[in-house]
């Protein structure tokens, strides 16, 4: 070997150095995603985002260290599953390289893209994704106020209140009657009070058989009412009154102390009030001036960016997505197409066409279930529904799928 001279080590020094700094630079230059919500919508776009391009660094931002799963909560309360059974955690989102923060964005920087943290401190970001999922209306119906919710859970939001409907149910006496207060206006999972009310009954049957369950319902109709009414008048007949508006259905107010309800039909006092409330995006988007008037969150259907704040995009609930019902399959499927938006962003890209898909399953009794298929495609500027493929009729079959699903979008969402 020849000796290097001191000039070849000098020069070899500065190259090696920079190379060093371009490669810092590299790093450093890593384009950011944060993303504010760790639910189905906002830990799937996370995974997604991941997969699609290691390269990226993703942030999740969410308080919670486990997020307890809406879809299957119904059958927690009539003991076909338990709490624990439908609880995730971020693990999975740490193993594919999402760094989980526990905290919760307390403010929006637009212009200087940066986010500040209840917890103290800021972050910033290349793109933002709000994926707040809902927030309750409480006072609607008059009387229904946070704290009321402890005496008329609405179960609404998986965990405590699914836990405190189910004990209330336990103890109700046989004769009584029970209550489901549906809202009008769009909501989360528009099927789950009626498979709600369908479960109660099968319990109910099995435990308490002179009961009846009375649905107050806002709405002149709901999803699939001709398979949910025959399934009703097959498996509980006598058990289960659905109430519509013209007949009273649309609760006004609530009493609390007295747990009666009061329509235009008068009051109806009841052993078990289950109140679901109006709803509306999380209080984040609103703050971050996300949503319209009319409440929810305007997007851009080719890549769910804001149409009223650029750079961020919001998925899930909270978003005006067309045609395409507020679930946990519709936020999977926009959680996706979002993800590849973005990435296709920092490579200058326009987003990729999409099309999209949801599915709803209601379960009717144990090994009994239909599901509500929707296919949706982006024309004219929206998202439409294409095809709507539904159940016949409920069977075993179908259950088995709601069950399959469930995991499959638990892998899918949270790497679980």
């Amino acid at each position: 070997m020849g000796v290097m001279r001191r000039r070849d080590f000098l020069r070899g020094g500065a190259l090696a150095a920079a190379a060093w700094r371009a490669h810092a630079s590299r790093v450093t230059a890593a384009p950011h995603v944060l993303i504010a919500g760790g639910g189905f919508a906002g830990a799937c776009c996370a995974l997604q985002l991941r997969r699609l391009s290691p390269a990226i660094r993703v942030t999740l931002i969410d308080p919670r260290l486990r997020y307890v799963t809406c879809p299957m909560s119904n059958e927690v309360l009539v003991g076909l599953r338990t709490l624990p059974a439908i609880t995730t955690t971020r693990a999975g989102l740490r193993r594919a390289g999402v760094h989980c923060v526990r905290d919760r964005v307390a403010a929006i920087d637009a212009d200087r893209r940066r986010v500040r943290l209840e917890g103290g401190g800021a972050l910033g970001y290349d793109r933002l994704v709000i994926a707040p999922g809902i927030r309750f209306l409480f006072g609607h119906p008059e009387g229904y106020t946070e704290s009321a919710a402890l005496r008329m859970p609405h179960a609404w939001q998986a965990g405590e209140q699914t836990d405190l409907l189910a004990r209330q149910l336990r103890a109700v006496a046989d004769g009584a009657t029970i209550a489901i207060s549906v809202p009008a206006g769009l909501m989360r999972c528009p099927p789950g009070p009626y498979e709600r009310a369908s479960l109660i009954a099968y319990w109910l049957k099995r435990h308490r058989t002179r009961c009846k369950v009375l649905v107050f319902d806002s709405n002149n109709h709901f999803p699939r009412q001709d398979v949910f009414s025959a399934a009703w008048e097959e498996l509980y007949p006598r058990m289960i009154e659905w109430i519509a508006p013209a007949d009273g259905g649309a609760v006004t107010r609530v009493d609390v102390p007295s747990s009666t309800l009061y329509s235009s039909s008068g009051a109806h006092r009841v052993a078990v009030a289950n109140i679901i409330p109006p709803q509306a995006p999380g209080s984040l988007a609103h703050a971050a001036g996300l949503a319209t008037e009319h409440g929810w969150c305007p997007i851009k259907p080719a890549s769910f960016e804001s149409q009223l704040v650029d750079g961020i995009y919001v998925i899930g609930d909270a978003c005006i997505a067309g045609a395409m019902p507020k679930a946990a399959s519709a936020a999977q499927s926009q959680a996706q197409h979002c993800a590849a938006a973005i990435a296709a962003s920092f490579q200058a890209q326009p987003p990729a066409s999409a099309d999209f898909d949801s599915v709803c399953y209601s379960l009717l009794a144990p090994g009994t279930a239909f599901a509500i298929h929707g296919q949706f495609t982006l024309r004219d500027g929206e998202i439409r529904a294409s095809e709507v493929a539904d159940a016949a009729r409920p069977d075993a079959q179908q259950a088995s799928a709601a069950a399959q699903w469930y995991a499959q979008i638990r892998t899918a969402c949270f790497d679980d």
